[in-house]
């Protein structure tokens, strides 16, 4: 009878053993992260950096060789148009003018002159234009008082008005302009017209041909300098724009009146900014891997009315995010839940404990999130960041 107990004992563990050698080698669930599916809003960006500049600035240049008198303006200090003294220098005493050269000296001032009549006509055609901008707004915000219009017809007019008010304002910068080279021509003229007493005269004055802010300094100390030497720059750093170099496979996707999102630029506030111009031309650009990217230049403007003017200046830094499509309710999936199964999107979806595989579709998406078009449901379950371990119908666990 022990004999027999022996043996039922020896048999039992025995059994016991074998089980427990099973079970350690039974595969054990493989630990994962989950995300749920969701709906919300997604946002599609492109990110790039740009630089501030003033919008419109002047350089004043030398009209004829000379030696310049020391300059005591510094960047910062404002000019008033046709009033604030540049730059004073003597001109090269040299011979007068022959025949040939005067007569040449005398049709481009009359060609200055003709410039100069075509800018103030081109001015009040857009000054006309931005008349009539101001009165087609105002007709349509009647009409919109009894519900004849929509609210992106406005937008669009106003936008409108904006623009034309720009394009005259800039209009009358370029009348300026003109009124500056035919007074720089005129001193030509007279810097070699010989006086009663046979002599040139002694020194040229260079006044501000517009009223601004020094922006740059380029020549400061008393010097020699050649006709066309750039002398100062000048400009309004409130009226400031954002130039970004975009990789051409990008400025496709962007247009005109596109919204972005102004960060990195010293403030915590967000600002805002719009496209306002594509150029049509690109250049080619080397990166800092030495790899040579086809580039396009956008210049975009600010949309909030002090646009860090008072913080921001002429070449500062800053990130841009050029919002090219923005959706409200859809349904969201982690893009590094997105692995590719030849041409087609897949994920590992959690069904009863295990990885299950399923081919999606995906529309708009961004570094962070897709849109899901089709293949799963809100509430759904996906493996982010899926590794080699996970095949379809492995036991998934959890990551605690």
């Amino acid at each position: 009878m022990a004999i027999r107990r022996s043996r039922v004992t020896f048999w039992a563990s025995g059994v016991l053993l074998v089980a427990a050698i099973a079970w350690s080698f039974r595969s054990q669930p493989v630990p994962v992260d989950l995300a749920p599916i969701t709906r919300g809003d997604l946002r599609v960006t492109i990110d790039e950096e740009g630089m501030t500049r003033v919008r419109e600035r002047y350089v004043v240049s030398a009209p004829v060789a000379g030696r310049l008198q020391r300059i005591g303006l510094q960047p910062g200090d404002r000019v008033q148009a046709n009033s604030t003294t540049l730059a004073t220098f003597l001109p090269v005493m040299s011979a007068p003018l022959d025949s040939r050269t005067r007569a040449e000296t005398e049709a481009r001032m009359k060609a200055s002159q003709a410039a100069r009549q075509q800018s103030r006509v081109v001015l009040q055609r857009a000054c006309d234009e931005a008349t009539f901008s101001r009165k087609e707004l105002a007709r349509y915000h009647e009409i919109a008082k009894f519900g004849g219009t929509t609210e992106e017809r406005l937008s669009a007019l106003e936008l409108d008005v904006r623009m034309r008010e720009a394009q005259c304002r800039a209009a009358d910068l370029a009348v300026q302009t003109a009124d500056h080279e035919v007074e720089a021509i005129a001193a030509a003229l007279r810097q070699f017209a010989p006086s009663a007493s046979g002599r040139l005269p002694t020194a040229i004055t260079l006044r501000s041909p517009v009223s601004g802010v020094v922006l740059r300094v380029h020549q400061e100390s008393e010097t020699p300098v050649a006709a066309g030497t750039p002398l100062v720059e000048i400009g309004n750093p409130r009226e400031l724009e954002i130039v970004a170099d975009l990789l051409s496979t990008d400025a496709v996707k962007v247009k005109p009146g596109v919204a972005a999102l102004v960060t990195g630029w010293g403030g915590d506030k967000t600002l805002r900014a719009r496209v306002r111009l594509i150029e049509p031309a690109g250049f080619t650009k080397v990166s800092a891997l030495g790899v040579e990217e086809q580039r396009v230049k956008l210049r975009l403007d600010f949309q909030d009315g002090e646009h860090g003017s008072r913080k921001l200046g002429d070449g500062y830094h800053v990130e841009l995010s050029l919002i090219t499509s923005e959706r409200q309710g859809v349904l969201k999936v982690p893009t590094s839940a997105l692995f590719r199964i030849a041409d087609r999107w897949s994920v590992f979806a959690l069904r009863d404990g295990r990885a299950a595989q399923r081919e999606v579709r995906i529309g708009e998406r961004n570094a962070i999130e897709a849109e899901v078009t089709s293949g799963l449901e809100e509430g759904d379950e996906v493996i982010v960041h899926p590794g080699d371990t996970i095949e379809d119908g492995v036991a998934v666990t959890k990551r605690g």
